[in-house]
């Protein structure tokens, strides 16, 4: 397919990587964030990074769709078409993710981000996404989460539902919908930029691994968008044991977010610490907590935030949907918790640049 005198399994890599890198810059420069979105509304009613990931799910839909039709790609051999689907695994892994991903203050990809920018508390959180994601495939949770995820009566109910494949032309409508609630005038979708890039990038990820990837017969590429939870816990395999052969598509985007993310602080100082100390929060527990949480619910519900918020959803299958659903609730009803309990930083404002500039009397500390 690629007539270049390289490697297959290492331009794919180099190429994740590259994806990675872009990923991580943007998402600094405008701190694009699923959680983020929920904990902006609930404390400001600020639907700007909200608007943000709506825009990403429309252009991953749009460009995976479009790439999948001209290249004839079969993403029906991605892991979210998995024939033995546990819907009841997916909503539960959801809602321990969604609730992960509110108390620590950030989901996977969030937390690569806020640890590249200068927030020494994120490492705490992708470090126990990485164990509890391991543990729950390959260690000592693995015993304990399996029989559940893989129960035959629950798939066997699940059975009477088919993983289906939604109408795009049906979940574009709800999205754009959703898109003008939040945006209220159009003159602000031009502005949601990060959205489109981080969305254009799924796309991209699927071309790579599988057309690019198709190409590659010494070492098997699967098929896959952008997801951060299991490729977190492969690269901290890699970082324990290196061995060069467990270098893979995943563990370089982890690599190339941290990279990019960094490079972007460079020119975008402004959110590059951390600011909980100021407001008591024993933030590295619930680091912790939350990291462990999205570890095994990350790995449960196939994915996180962007795994099936952004790949899995691009593919219109009904268990992503059913997934982010469950993380969106989880996660809502969580921040809703924490914040009665006056422990949901609030460490910048993300508004709509007209509204930034009225005097809304918001208590918050950075």
């Amino acid at each position: 397919m690629f007539d270049l005198d390289i490697d297959t399994f290492l331009l794919v890599n180099i190429l994740g990587l590259i994806i990675g890198l872009v990923f991580g810059f943007v998402a600094q420069q405008k701190q694009f964030c699923f959680s983020g979105s929920i904990k902006d509304y609930i404390q400001i009613k600020a639907t700007k990074r909200a608007a943000g990931v709506v825009m990403a799910m429309i252009v991953a839909i749009i460009s995976t769709q479009v790439i999948s039709y001209f290249y004839d790609l079969d993403l029906t051999q991605s892991a979210y078409f998995k024939s033995d689907i546990n819907y009841f695994a997916i909503i539960v892994g959801g809602a321990l993710f969604g609730a992960g991903m509110m108390i620590a203050d950030g989901c996977s990809s969030r937390s690569l981000v806020k640890f590249a920018q200068g927030d020494s508390n994120a490492l705490v959180t992708l470090v126990f996404i990485a164990i509890f994601a391991y543990a729950t495939t390959k260690g000592a949770l693995y015993s304990i989460v399996s029989p559940f995820i893989n129960n035959e009566t629950l798939i066997n109910i699940s059975s009477y539902l088919e993983n289906f494949v939604f109408n795009i032309y049906f979940i574009l409508a709800i999205l754009i919908v959703l898109l003008a609630l939040f945006t209220k005038k159009i003159k602000r979708v031009f502005s949601l930029i990060d959205g489109a890039i981080i969305g254009l990038l799924v796309g991209i990820a699927w071309f790579v691994t599988g057309y690019i990837g198709a190409d590659s017969f010494d070492n098997e590429i699967a098929i896959q968008g952008i997801s951060f939870v299991y490729p977190s816990a492969k690269t901290l395999e890699l970082f324990t044991y290196y061995e060069v052969n467990e270098f893979s598509f995943g563990v370089c985007m982890v690599i190339g977010v941290l990279l990019g993310t960094y490079i972007s602080t460079l020119f975008n100082k402004k959110y590059s610490f951390g600011c909980t100390a100021n407001l008591g929060i024993k933030k590295v527990k619930y680091n912790m907590i939350g990291g462990a949480l999205m570890g095994v619910g990350g790995i449960m519900a196939i994915g996180c935030t962007v795994g099936q918020g952004l790949s899995g959803v691009s593919t219109l299958v009904f268990s992503s949907f059913l997934a982010i659903i469950s993380i969106f609730i989880s996660g809502f009803i969580t921040a809703k918790i924490l914040h009665r309990k006056n422990i949901l930083a609030m460490c910048f404002i993300f508004e709509w640049e007209e509204e930034s500039k009225k005097d809304k009397n918001i208590d918050y500390q950075i």
